[in-house]
């Protein structure tokens, strides 16, 4: 196997939470010289299935990873934002500092500018800031299409919201959000303050996903149902093939995507292309001009493909949903055409050795793939991968496990 492989086993993968608090403690203390007063994480996330259903209203079914961003945190009463990431190599990036009162999209950019659109929302939504320091750690791979982005704005948002006396653990009093309120305000963070037109999908993952659970939302409800999935019950995996070729939302062709979807819901005369059914594709279709069909059949068949595989895995089949992930990725590469050279040559070749489904996920335009195999051959999966990036000349990806991890939540640092 080639020394570039990078596989996470499920008892060694690197994303414990404990430690990535610790690290970010540390990294605030080294900054600060005082322990931070609070400290929130929050998880990238997988989608099974449902890409690009969420802005159309429709059916999604992520689940959290436990690879998470967190954000230590103290209060300041100057009105500063002082933002610090840390990387992997222990060094600093520093953004200038800014004013939370004078925060206005497009002030701050780069990575800053997620966690300064957060504080822009609360500010907006009457959340009393009076200026922080928040230093930032974490393991969530960026550019790979597994929500770097609505981690960091997830874990930014419940640090804020608890230094100005809400946190989400009190969600049950007076004026205390809750979760999917939370979640609107990140997905406005990011598509009004930093330009990206994302949905709702990552950010409610990121804060609602539970442990060994991947979570049904009904976006245009925002009914949330909790569905078992356990691989390794089955002698499943869920392989995460990271085809490090950037992805970012604001620079893709997410954008017009998206406005492709509200023309042909205005063409069709419905709120949402999730108001189409099945049964009534081939009429709406009909209706379209040519170069919105291909995006209405897409969003109609994959809340299809959704429900389909919620169905199979509470009836206890999940090895029979192979054929549906593969059916997605297809729509994706060729009705709503978002994948990439990369992001096929892994499905293809992750089909031929044997996976039983594979398909892109995220946003596309790069990023990862995801792959059900059977426990015993992800050796040699993993081996015609990496052939067929060989024979093409491309970099070599990074895998690991999927597994179903806890949602957001107040971290606690390691005190080994």
């Amino acid at each position: 196997m080639s020394t570039d492989i990078h596989i996470e086993e499920p008892s060694t993968a690197s994303a414990d939470s404990a430690v990535a608090a610790q690290r970010a403690v540390a990294a605030f203390q080294a900054r600060y010289g005082r322990a931070p007063d609070v400290c929130w994480g929050a998880p990238g996330r997988v989608n099974l299935i449902g890409e690009h259903t969420d802005y159309n209203d429709g059916f999604v079914l992520p689940f959290a990873l436990p690879h998470r961003t967190v954000v230590a945190a103290s209060a300041r009463d100057d009105g500063l934002l002082n933002l610090t990431t840390v990387g992997s190599d222990g060094r600093p990036q520093v953004a200038e500092p800014v004013r939370v009162d004078e925060l206005a999209p497009g002030q701050v950019t780069g990575w800053a500018a997620y966690p300064a659109g957060v504080a822009w929302v609360l500010r907006e939504e009457g959340v009393p800031l009076g200026g922080a320091d928040l230093v930032i750690c974490g393991d969530v791979p960026t550019g790979a299409g597994l929500s770097s982005s609505a981690a960091l704005e997830c874990a930014t948002a419940l640090s804020l919201l608890d230094l100005a006396g809400r946190p989400v653990d009190a969600a049950g009093e007076a004026e205390r959000p809750d979760l999917t309120l939370i979640a609107r305000w990140a997905q406005r963070a990011e598509n009004d303050f930093v330009g990206a037109p994302t949905g709702v999908l990552d950010q409610t993952a990121s804060l609602c996903c539970t442990a060994a659970h991947v979570l049904f939302l009904d976006v245009r409800s925002g009914e949330q149902i909790q569905v078992p999935f356990d691989t390794a019950a089955h002698g499943l995996r869920l392989l995460v093939i990271d085809t490090r070729t950037r992805h970012a939302h604001s620079e893709s062709g997410y954008g017009e995507r998206r406005r492709g979807c509200v023309a042909a819901a205005e063409a069709l005369r419905v709120g949402s292309l999730r108001e189409v059914t099945r049964d009534g594709l081939d009429a709406a279709t009909a209706r379209l001009p040519e170069e919105l069909r291909p995006l209405l059949r897409h969003v109609v068949t994959e809340n299809a493909r959704v429900e389909s595989v919620v169905e199979s895995l509470r009836a206890g089949r999940l090895d029979t949903i192979g054929p549906l992930l593969t059916a997605s990725h297809e729509s994706l590469r060729d009705d709503y055409r978002v994948s990439s050279t990369e992001l096929d040559l892994v499905v293809d070749a992750a089909l031929a050795a044997g996976a039983l489904g594979a398909r892109m996920t995220g946003g596309g335009f790069g990023g990862s793939a995801i792959a059900l195999i059977r426990s015993a051959a992800q050796a040699e999966i993993e081996e015609s991968i990496i052939a067929a990036f060989d024979e093409r000349g491309l970099a070599h990806p990074r895998f690991f496990m999927a597994l179903p991890s806890a949602g957001a939540g107040r971290e606690e640092p390691s005190t080994d």
